[in-house]
């Protein structure tokens, strides 16, 4: 039986559990190669933010472009199995419902929606589609965003220690292993393609998203003392549409 590289499967751990792409027979999964592929998950981003502006750039020749970027948001939220969108609204009802740790903790990990977090979903996506109509370059900035997006709940990792539940909870398996400086430079590599690529003005966009991600480490930590797996889909979304929000300023669509 032909062996392949480790990396190759710990990369396919990271495929199949961030999107519904499914992975070759070959792949091993064990939780050391699922610990270890939050590494690739900006890899992910990217591979999603391609297909995702893709949709967008056909549908333009076929649709108004309100059409086109609302059939963009659908793929994105299709190709992740809405992952992160649920950790936006489980960490808004948490936070917004909760009134000390173990009650965050519960609010969290209920299954069931309540106000904040359909608020939260609602107004997520309202500004992302009003952004998305409103910026330029858009297939640039789409792809760059779901890449960069996925970049910054590393940082989070990194430097915090993860207090869900639950040892069972799937979350925990992603987040057993501290990121350490090689998994951020291996992650940062698609994210510094996407700025290699993009006007040099557009390297702004790191000034927001790293006081983002500072301040939301700070704020999980002075309330449930770290993080958990809907904190991190939290920071990717509100990453995400920072991103699109950012160029929308004036200078950018002048």
């Amino acid at each position: 039986m032909k062996s392949y590289p480790r990396q190759l499967h710990v990369f396919f751990n990271a495929l199949t559990y961030y999107t519904r792409f499914s992975a070759p027979s070959w792949v091993e999964y064990s939780k050391e190669n699922q610990a270890e592929s939050t590494r690739y998950l900006p890899w992910i981003g990217l591979l999603i933010g391609f297909y995702t502006a893709l949709i967008y750039w056909l549908g333009t020749f076929i649709f108004p472009d309100t059409i086109a970027v609302i059939l963009s948001i659908a793929t994105s939220i299709w190709m992740s199995g809405a992952l992160h969108e649920d950790g936006l609204s489980d960490c808004f009802d948490g936070f917004g419902g909760g009134w000390e740790k173990q009650r965050i903790l519960n609010i969290m990990k209920d299954s069931r929606l309540g106000s904040y977090g359909v608020l939260a979903i609602i107004l997520a996506l309202m500004l992302k589609y009003n952004a998305l109509l409103t910026v330029q370059e858009t297939v640039l900035i789409i792809i760059s965003a779901h890449c960069l997006s996925r970049f910054f709940p590393l940082l989070i990792i990194h430097k915090e220690n993860y207090v869900g539940l639950t040892e069972q909870n799937k979350a925990k398996v992603m987040t057993t292993h501290r990121i350490t400086k090689t998994d951020l430079i291996i992650a940062f590599i698609p994210a510094l393609l996407c700025l290699v690529f993009s006007p040099l003005v557009y390297i702004s966009v790191l000034v927001p998203l790293l006081g983002l991600t500072f301040w939301l480490a700070s704020y999980f930590r002075s309330w449930i003392d770290g993080y958990t797996g809907d904190c991190l889909g939290c920071c990717q979304q509100l990453s995400e549409l920072t991103i699109y929000i950012w160029f929308c300023l004036p200078w950018f669509i002048g």
